[in-house]
């Protein structure tokens, strides 16, 4: 694990803890994983979390050893950031040793070391939801995906805001040592069983109904609680007496989407609560939650999710 002042400490302490609990629970034949905190000088590292946390004891990165598996690069602030990657020799040294590890990944936004190296040009990559759109403005040679918790184009690997690093993570000890070793470290951890690379990050837009104007308020909370029926743009501009132009602006303006986009947003949430706690076939829940048909679920969960309604099941719903 790389770190480096201003580093956001979930994106070390998540990570690392999945490893150390695979030991716990790993096939006697597998080697122990071996942990190591670095940093461009080694010492302590200063968290950009409240409460002046502080990781010590890092090594200096030149003083690491040939012989290193994964490489795993956390986010954090603006200022670290930007400091680590212009004012450290941290790219030179990843540049020395990318060709030489198995895996080279990044949790949140240490995804923009890595693309300020060149590693992900020409491939797909993600970042926390929040700096999606800057990471595909500073470096539009990167297929920046914003729905997704962590995607894989061996040997690299990203991983979105935070805790999608335990994700990450999990993954891959599950390539490493199998999914039981994985389920158990889940349990011990209390965590969901990994959630699949192409489940959707948190989904801001259906939060802004909590800062709009309270018209616009109204209307998007009813949609929230009941996202069937007739939802198109004239239906719902006449429902909060607005032309269907100036109500598309309106929308627009105070949720940063479209109507058509946030009813979408808000039928997936419901796909996906109604996928998670019944037992109702794929025909049912496509119905109750807007979709009108299992094919246009289907297609919506492939196209936003990268899974399938069944394979979201699979992995969320009740046992």
């Amino acid at each position: 694990m790389i770190g480096y002042d201003g580093v956001q400490a979930m994106d070390v302490v998540g990570p690392m803890e999945v490893f150390a609990t695979a030991n716990l629970y790993k096939p006697a034949h597998f080697p122990p994983y071996e942990l190591i905190l670095a940093s461009p000088k080694g010492g302590s590292i200063n968290c950009s979390s409240a409460g002046g946390i502080r990781f010590g004891d890092a090594i200096a990165l030149d003083a690491l050893p040939d012989d290193i598996d994964t490489i795993i690069i956390s986010g954090g602030s603006e200022d670290g950031l930007r400091k680590v990657i212009f004012e450290t020799d941290l790219i030179r040294w990843l540049t020395s040793r990318a060709q030489r590890v198995r895996r080279l990944a990044s949790v949140c936004t240490g995804a923009f070391v890595l693309a300020a190296g060149g590693f992900l040009d020409g491939k797909r990559a993600t970042t926390h939801w929040n700096s999606v759109d800057l990471l595909k403005k500073l470096r539009p040679e990167i297929d920046v995906e914003r729905d997704a918790i962590f995607i894989a184009e061996p040997p690299l690997y990203t991983s979105a805001g935070i805790t999608a690093g335990i994700d990450l993570c999990l993954a891959f000890v599950e390539d490493d040592c199998g999914a039981q070793t994985a389920l158990s470290v889940s349990r011990q951890l209390v965590l969901f069983m990994r959630r699949p690379g192409g489940q959707a990050q948190f989904n801001p837009g259906l939060a802004t109904s909590l800062t709009a104007e309270p018209r616009m308020r109204s209307l998007m909370s009813e949609i929230l609680a009941d996202p069937t029926g007739d939802l198109s743009g004239p239906v719902l501009a006449s429902r909060i007496g607005m032309s269907e132009r100036t109500f598309s602006r309106s929308f627009r303006r105070e949720t940063g989407t479209t109507p058509a986009q946030f009813v979408e947003d808000a039928r997936i949430d419901r796909a996906k609560m109604l996928l998670e706690t019944s037992d109702w076939p794929l025909a049912r829940i496509a119905e109750r939650s807007g979709f009108g048909s299992f094919h246009s679920l289907h297609r919506v969960f492939q196209k936003r999710l990268g899974v399938t309604p069944g394979f979201y099941r699979d992995r969320f719903g009740i046992k």
